[in-house]
Order: C-alpha cells, then structure tokens, then sequence
C-alpha cells in the first residue's frame, strides 16, 4: 500500500504487537483504531466516544421542524481536548485497558520469529523507501512539516 501511494494506513482490531510492527515497516504514518499503542496515531468514532446519536453535522442541517433539546457543544469540544491530550501524552491506548487483542504467548513467539526471518532485509527497504520519500516530498524538501511530526519508531533515533 505504501508503494502504490498511500500517504497513510488505518490498522483496525489487530493485537498490540502486530500494530507495532507494521508501524515499524512503514514510513507512512499509521492511525490505530485497536490496535494498541503502537502505531503512529490514534482514532475513535468520537460519536462512540462521547455517546453521542447525532451527525456531526446535525446542528448545519437540522431541519426547522427539529426542536434543539440539547446543546453539546463545550462537552464535545472537551472530550476531543481529552483525547487528544491522553493520544499526546502517551496514556491511550493502554495496553491494559484499551488492547483487547490478544495474543497467547506462543502466538506471540510465533509472530517474533517470523518477524525475525526478515528483519534486515525489510529494515533495509524500510531505510531506503525513507530516504526516497524524504527526497521526493515537497513538505519535507521545504521543511513545512515544522519539525514536530516524529513516528513511534524514530523517537530514540534523534
């Protein structure tokens, strides 16, 4: 998916360790929806976590013969603050309360292992896929990232 073009990838419902690792193989950045702390960024259904039943863009187009019974605004803007603050953080996900993907110990074993067969060949293609995409994108050509955008994997790194 990288090298076809994708400027990011959402890893949904995957054990901590797997969302891990295929940060860790890419350069694009990844967005976790359950997939543990492990990835890039993070993401909910904000309706699922604020409890809310209305589009988002309900207040737009609401039509004249709704009543407003309710105004979420300020709770919303804060539950977004929120979770923003506890993705920056680093205090969610949790790997104990929000990482219900599981895997057995030996699942685990497995998956390291086979992670290992390759590990140089793919860290070698993961290097050069950066330096490709450093070179050919504009932002970074420019320097309009501004310096604050670093992926799990390359914190110890600089």
């Amino acid at each position: 998916l990288e090298d076809a073009g994708c400027f990011a990838i959402v890893i949904e419902c995957v054990p901590p360790q797997v969302g891990k690792a295929i940060t860790e193989a890419l350069e694009i950045p990844t967005i976790g929806i359950g997939a543990g702390p492990g990835t890039t960024g993070q993401v909910l259904v904000y309706h699922d976590m604020l409890g809310m039943t209305t589009h988002p863009h309900y207040k737009a187009f609401t039509p004249k013969f709704c009543k407003k019974f309710a105004d979420l605004g300020e709770s919303i803007r804060e539950g977004l603050e929120s979770f923003k603050h506890e993705v920056e953080s680093g205090g969610f996900p949790s790997l104990e309360q929000h990482s219900p993907y599981k895997m057995t110990k030996s699942e685990e074993d497995l998956f390291m292992k086979m992670l290992a067969t390759d590990a140089d060949e793919r860290r070698l293609i993961h290097d050069s896929k950066a330096k490709k995409l450093k070179e050919t994108d504009e932002y970074d050509v420019l320097n309009l990232y501004g310096g604050g955008y670093v992926t799990p994997d390359k914190s110890q790194e600089e």
